[in-house]
């Protein structure tokens, strides 16, 4: 294998430790699978390599430590035998703990609200998504100012926290980051702002939006590429898309609609970023029909589900809220499991079988997006022949804009057009 140059630089020795009290802060996942997905969650971590990863069992949690003091000695020396340089604990650590963590094992750590800021300042792509980041690390470093990080010999990267021993110099970076915060919510306002005006815009043309949401990784960018012909950063990893992309489509019916990929959940999702990213997850609350999407191939699928619909419900999408469960990775599964979802599909309302990745079931999921938009804007497709005016350009343009024309013929007076619409164009289009 070819050996690095001097300027490429070598990848973070990353160790995973998934802490279990056995009841610990979420009772839905095993230790074992909670471990896989804090490792997946350290894969998507750019330029960090995993040496190793291990549930670490404790009864109790020490207030200094988290780990009682043997426990440390053996993690420690696990890590220098990984010569690991950056612990991640899949869990809540307090500064404190943090701070001695670092000093007893000689390494930078992070927690997993850490992590996962790590991750989505890396992702965010759109300036709202690069605000919304730089906001919640800015929330979470605040509570993390402590005394005495004296030990830490070398500047810490990333999202690392700023400050130095004495109260004078953690009220000073205290206040630097209060005024910092103030600076990004404007600006996110205005962004916001913005964003709120092309929704003004959106809806002068009303389109039903569909919005995609689910799990991280279950699918719903690969998902969206498939029903849209669109190019979404889709890999098989933790939070692939943070900023959500919307694309117009047209329905076998004619019906023209707005699909919406969104931001991946996860469980205990940290609470900065569930209020950070709320202005990006509106695009949800404003949506007609939400598809939630699911790894159904996943061994922990259920408790997966179950995450998700938390996090809509303290959205405010309850379950009375249009929906339609996609299962989704059924090309994942053997093919008796899978004959058998596709049965149980066609007889449970509400749920559909795909496959994103090669297409199988998707003119089953288009057909019932159909049917449940009809049924939750109470408003079916109905056929109608319009003349107008060759001088009434505008009018016409947003016939085609909206997607309703089905065909359209020049005659001697004017464009005679077969249209597909609802009540609620209908009525627009009237009051232009």
């Amino acid at each position: 294998m070819a050996q690095p140059t001097s300027t490429e630089a070598l990848p973070t020795r990353a160790y995973v430790i998934h802490p279990d009290l056995g009841h610990g802060r979420n009772q839905r996942r095993t230790p074992e699978h909670a471990l896989a997905e804090a490792a997946a969650l350290a894969h998507a971590l750019p330029g960090t390599e995993i040496v190793g990863a291990e549930v670490a069992r404790l009864r109790a949690v020490t207030p200094a430590t988290l780990f009682g003091s043997g426990k440390v000695d053996e993690l420690g020396a696990a890590l220098r035998d990984a010569e690991a340089e950056l612990v991640l604990i899949d869990g809540p650590v307090s500064p404190v703990q943090q701070r001695n963590l670092e000093k007893a094992w000689d390494v930078k750590l992070l927690d997993r609200t850490g992590l996962i800021l790590e991750i989505f300042a890396d992702r965010a792509r759109t300036r709202e998504g690069v605000l919304q980041v730089e906001l919640a690390a800015l929330a979470y470093q605040r509570t993390r100012l402590v005394r005495a990080w004296t030990h830490l010999e070398r500047q810490r990267g990333g999202l690392g926290f700023v400050g130095g021993p004495g109260e004078t110099q953690i009220e000073a970076d205290r206040r630097a980051i209060d005024e910092q915060m103030v600076r990004l919510r404007r600006q996110l306002e205005r962004v916001v702002k913005t964003r709120s005006l092309h929704r003004a815009a959106r809806a002068k043309v009303p389109y039903p939006i569909v919005a995609l949401v689910g799990y991280t990784n279950a699918g719903k960018s690969t998902l969206f590429n498939r029903l849209t012909g669109a190019d979404v950063m889709a890999k098989d990893m933790l939070f692939a898309t943070l900023d959500p992309t919307m694309r117009g489509i047209r329905l076998n019916g004619g019906r023209q609609v707005i699909l919406s990929d969104t931001v991946g959940f996860i469980s205990d999702l940290p609470h900065e970023l569930v209020a950070a990213f709320r202005a990006t997850l509106e695009e949800v609350l404003e949506a007609d029909l939400i598809l939630h999407v699911r790894d159904i191939s996943h061994p922990e699928t259920a408790e997966q589900a179950a995450d998700v619909a938390d996090i809509l419900g303290k959205l405010g999408v309850d379950e009375t809220f249009p929906q339609i469960e996609v299962w989704n990775k059924i090309d994942a599964l053997p093919p008796d499991s899978r004959e058998a979802l596709r049965r149980t599909d066609a007889r449970t309302a509400g749920v559909q079988a795909v496959s994103a990745l090669t297409g199988e079931g998707l003119d089953d999921l288009i057909a019932a997006i159909e049917a449940r938009l009809a049924e939750a804007l109470d408003e079916p497709l109905f056929d109608e022949t319009l003349v107008l005016p060759f001088d009434d350009g505008r009018r016409r343009a947003w016939l085609h804009q909206a997607g309703v024309v089905q065909s359209e013929l020049a005659t001697e007076d004017g464009q005679r057009l077969h249209l597909r619409w609802s009540d609620r164009q209908k009525r627009a289009f009237g009051a232009l």
